[in-house]
């Protein structure tokens, strides 16, 4: 199934992910001058029974994620200079066993020079895979670092896409409720970190 685009986005990025007995084929269009972001997935399988219940999702808010939420730091932060939405940061390192990368990729778009430094206009792809059903779960994050070179600014967005079977879900699900039960129970244990001590951003990170 083809996809007709506007001028939303004029870049296309396709992967070939290994799933059950066959693959998916996922593109990610993004834009050059954006952080817009979408993808498409197309099924590649001779054969596919349709007892795996298989289900794909896309997250435009990566909160919105059981995924995320459970496995996964999100990084937020806003200045001046910088305006960071959802980014991923490192997977917890409780979870460390649990889960692995299937991609690590950058696209290096641009190199646009802001105050005398050369700032780079990126997409950053992600592929992790929960090791209790590592043929039958992918969720992949798409990240966009564009650099508004008359605000000096850069903006960094994230979507994500999940492809699961219905046993994969169910694990997923049980993680969920898991790591939901323990950060409630351990509440009273947290510690603040005093503003002053909080690290600081800079446009180069």
């Amino acid at each position: 199934m083809s996809l007709t685009l506007g001028k939303l986005f004029d870049r296309n990025y396709n992967m070939q992910v290994p799933f059950l007995d066959g693959h998916y084929n996922i593109g990610t269009f993004f834009n050059k001058r954006s952080t817009n972001l979408l993808f498409s997935v197309e099924p590649d399988f001779n054969d596919m029974p349709s007892s795996y219940g298989v289900k794909i999702n896309m997250f435009k808010n990566l909160k919105s994620s059981k995924f995320a939420e459970t496995f996964l730091n999100l990084h937020n932060f806003k200045k001046t200079t910088l305006d960071i939405m959802n980014q991923f940061e490192n997977i917890k390192d409780e979870y460390s066993y649990e889960i692995s990368f299937i991609l690590n990729e950058t696209l290096k778009l641009s190199k646009i020079e802001v105050d005398g430094r050369d700032l780079f206009d990126t997409l950053n792809l992600y592929g992790f895979t929960m090791n209790g059903y590592n043929n039958e779960f992918i969720f992949i994050i798409a990240e966009r670092q564009n650099i508004l070179k008359k605000l000096g600014k850069k903006m960094v967005r994230t979507t994500a896409v999940q492809i699961s079977t219905s046993n994969a879900l169910n694990l997923l699900n049980e993680f969920n409720v898991e790591s939901l039960k323990s950060g409630y129970e351990g509440q009273g244990n947290r510690t603040i970190i005093p503003s002053d001590e909080k690290p600081i951003i800079t446009l180069d990170d």
